[in-house]
């Protein structure tokens, strides 16, 4: 897995992914949308069910999965690192009017992910390349965020560990093939914030 995304003239960006990676990639953004939970589809909200879902209040309280937890934050810190009773109802009812956008934007996201790498067909066990405009490119970077996410909180990733305790565990760790997954996604995420920037 050495792929890493270039700018094109269009103001997208190009990877060049073999079965494997598209297998990966594919599988990851699956589970993170069984994850996230099922959404409506833009088809289902026509005329009245469109305002009625503007209007759809969402939890007020955080996931009990870590990693959905990780993905829907709290809007004030939590109620672990906030006790105050004024901030813990802000929070709940940020949360209660966010959620289930930002659920149905990493859905979103994560489908689109999908749909591009269902348009590849590596020829010969060699790689095919992944082509995306702008606008994929943002959705993109949002669904690797994500499953970066997913997965460093599955490992206990700290916001201040590099990874080079990961790296040093055993091939027969049982976590080694996710850490690595971690790591390769991290190398997408960073090339393709660099082909737009640059």
């Amino acid at each position: 897995m050495t792929g890493h995304f270039e700018p094109l003239p269009d103001g997208g960006a190009s990877v060049p992914l073999d079965e494997v990676e598209i297998s990966i990639l594919r599988s990851l953004a699956v589970q993170l949308m069984e994850l996230i939970g099922p959404g409506e589809e833009a088809g289902e909200r026509e005329g009245d069910d469109l305002l009625a879902s503007i209007f759809n209040d969402g939890p007020s309280e955080p996931p009990a999965d870590p990693v959905l937890a990780r993905l829907f934050p709290d809007a004030y810190g939590g109620p672990d690192l906030v006790p105050d009773d004024d901030v813990r109802a802000a929070s709940a009812e940020f949360r209660r009017y966010t959620e289930n956008d930002l659920r149905s934007r990493k859905r979103e996201d994560a489908l689109a992910l999908i749909r591009a790498l269902d348009t590849l067909a590596p020829a010969g066990g060699g790689s095919a390349e992944l082509r995306l405009k702008p606008e994929e490119c943002r959705q993109w970077l949002g669904a690797l965020n994500d499953l970066r996410l997913a997965i460093g909180t599955r490992l206990e990733v700290t916001d201040e560990e590099d990874g080079g305790e990961l790296l040093r565990l055993p091939d027969s760790d049982p976590r080694k093939p996710m850490v690595m997954a971690y790591l390769w996604l991290g190398g997408l995420q960073e090339t393709l914030v660099e082909s737009l920037m640059g």
